[in-house]
């Protein structure tokens, strides 16, 4: 079989090929076993890379490279139990696999044909091991659209991506008339996933049918605290967002797409590159694709870190080494973006959602879903939560859902606080909107709102000032400085929020912060600044109380602010153990004057001079007697 692929016939017959290859692995009908590893950026940092060698070096110490073969894939999503081995056709999952763990798993599974057990995942709830995936709770609500083929191919294999549906959309779209395309996109009711939640096929339509270059450009700058969305996508599977990229191309009449990647993200822009190289030597890419009058190009152009660079029309400027800084609009990027010409920019979780459309139809897409919000929306899930990971879940899962059956809970039996939707745009969301199904306009109706993905929950234990305060501060880093609303009004909100963090706010503050609060929102230039103030005004909305007791009483009632905390000794707990001052760097901790044992106890007790105390929390984790608390 030639390696260029010139037509639609040569297409489907390597599709053909490439998919019985890859079920026959999954089956066993090739008479191999099959190791597979997560290679996304979570594992490999826990050492995912190191312990394929090792798989590697011990199968073919055991003679085995002939009946084993080792693999690596893209993120299986549950971040907090990897790193993940799965070992096929018997598709047993082992999670938390460590480099010692190699040798066990080949002579017990590999070799002996028998499960090691200790390795399996087990149910919080009912204290059953699970050996298989799709049996954990974690995953038995999420259904794969955008994450497709993510922790199942490997994601620098093209055969593999051709195996599992790749390029079957791109093909059906070239049959079509571009129009027709973007009406597919159109009834499929695809919005916006990077986080205005804009329809898709309007944003394709609004591009002028005018002669000269347009450009289709892929945002994949992600910049949200706590998100890895878009480039979980790029690493597990980088064919299918070119071909929704490609797709929307030959919609617009674009020949030239451009991903924008953050050059943090060294593995997404490797295996982009790598896929780029394999489609140009198969033909996918290039003049005339499968035979048709469609030619196109891709490049990729590294982010610098600039937050701001996520809004469309920064990060236009930063392709065309300007300067990334928002450009007034209108005129809008459909008419004159990429030097001055057409152009569409979508995000990486839309073009990932375009090849299921035209793949499976745009009604089978609508199928899913609200009336509003169709298909399904991926969101990092972070913070106090046990299943810290990538899910994917239909729009309309409640946020309970999130949150208590694929996010399995709270830790340690702590209560729920709120969850931050949306990132540094977002806002906070409290027990009473649990209910709220997750979509664009519920979540906005709720005082948050969608933003590209990040979901981080937090308990009893964290201060809604203090969260305020962090995004400001992320804020005000962020700025590009372009319009003074964002440029000096958020630099005034943060000095307010230290203030009050710091025991010297006022009720006139609260007041001024208010105010700020919504001059910004309603007069800064471009999204960055015109959402800055959410997590502020969310958070006065739902917890003014705590904002007036760090005004009013001087107290952080979460004990987390260090100016309105201190640590104390309960003297009958304590035991005189000196333990704590051991560890103590400010030598802040002595024996109480005059001597105090406490009944039951040998030695005398200790105290803690708050005015020597840095409040590191050293001594809360050296005492074994729970004798130290905040206060």
């Amino acid at each position: 079989m030639s390696d260029k692929i010139t037509s639609f016939e040569e297409l489907e017959a390597r599709q053909s090929s490439c998919s019985q290859c890859l079920n026959d692995k999954y089956l066993g009908a090739d008479g191999k076993r099959h190791v597979i590893l997560c290679g996304g950026t979570g594992c490999l940092s826990s050492h995912s890379d190191e312990i394929r060698e090792k798989f590697v070096e011990v199968i073919a110490a055991k003679g085995l490279s002939d009946k084993v073969t080792v693999n690596q894939v893209g993120c299986f999503g549950f971040c907090s139990q990897g790193p993940f081995v799965k070992i096929f056709p018997e598709n047993t999952l082992y999670r938390m696999v460590k480099m010692e763990d190699v040798e066990e798993i080949v002579d017990t599974d590999l070799i002996g044909g028998e499960i090691v057990d200790r390795l399996l995942y087990v149910d919080p709830k009912t204290g059953e091991k699970v050996a298989k995936q799709e049996d954990i709770e974690f995953y038995k609500k999420q259904i794969r659209i955008a994450l497709h083929g993510c922790g199942a191919i490997d994601p620098e294999n093209i055969d593999e991506a051709l195996g599992a549906d790749a390029f079957k959309g791109l093909a059906k779209a070239l049959k079509m008339d571009r129009k027709a395309v973007i009406q597919e996109v159109l009834d499929s009711g695809l919005r916006g996933r990077g986080g205005a939640g804009f329809p898709t096929g309007r944003k394709w339509s609004f591009v002028p049918d005018v002669e000269g270059p347009k450009y289709l450009v892929c945002n994949g700058d992600e910049g949200d605290p706590g998100a890895f969305m878009d480039r979980s996508i790029l690493e597990g599977n980088p064919f299918a967002v070119i071909e929704g990229m490609m797709i929307g191309g030959y919609a617009i009449g674009a020949q030239d797409g451009y991903f924008y990647v953050r050059a943090e993200y060294p593995i997404a822009v490797n295996r982009l590159r790598l896929a780029i190289k394999a489609m140009e030597m198969a033909g996918l890419l290039g003049d005339n694709i499968l035979g048709t009058d469609f030619s196109f190009r891709v490049h990729i152009r590294l982010g610098a870190g600039a937050f701001v660079c996520g809004e469309e029309t920064a990060l236009l400027n930063s392709i065309e080494g300007k300067r990334g800084m928002p450009r007034p609009r209108p005129p809008f990027p459909a008419v004159k973006g990429l030097w001055g010409c057409p152009t569409c920019v979508n995000n990486v979780e839309t073009l990932a959602t375009v090849p299921y459309i035209l793949r499976e139809g745009a009604e089978k897409f609508a199928s899913i879903g609200t009336e509003k919000s169709k298909g399904t929306k991926v969101f990092a899930l972070g913070g106090k939560i046990n299943n810290v990971g990538l899910v994917e879940v239909p729009m309309g899962t409640t946020l309970k859902e999130l949150i208590y059956d694929v996010g399995g809970g709270i830790p340690g039996g702590k209560q729920f606080k709120a969850i931050q939707t949306g990132g540094p745009s977002g806002g906070c969301l409290t027990e009473k909107n649990l209910d709220t199904p997750i979509d664009y306009d519920n979540l906005i109706a709720a005082g948050s709102m969608m933003g590209s993905g990040g979901a981080i929950v937090m308990d009893e234990d964290n201060c809604m000032v203090d969260v305020a305060k962090f995004y400001m501060e992320f804020i005000c880093d962020e700025s590009c400085g372009k319009c003074s609303p964002c440029r000096i009004g958020t630099k005034r909100m943060l000095e307010i929020l230290t203030r009050i963090t710091e025991g010297k706010g006022s009720m006139e503050d609260l007041d001024a912060l208010q105010e700020l609060a919504s001059n910004v929102k309603t007069n800064s230039l471009c999204g960055l600044g015109q959402t800055a103030p959410n997590p502020i005004l969310s958070t006065m909305a739902s917890f003014k109380d705590e904002y007036i007791a760090h005004v009013q009483d001087k107290k952080c009632p979460s004990h987390v602010c260090k100016n309105l905390m201190s640590y104390v000794i309960d003297k009958d707990k304590c035991f005189g153990c000196q333990m704590c001052a051991k560890g103590c760097p400010a030598d802040a901790i002595k024996h109480i004057s005059p001597e105090y044992v406490a009944p039951g106890k040998k030695l005398p007790a200790m105290f803690i001079d708050t005015d020597k105390c840095v409040k590191c929390g050293a001594c809360i984790s050296t005492c074994r007697f729970g004798a130290i608390s905040k206060q």
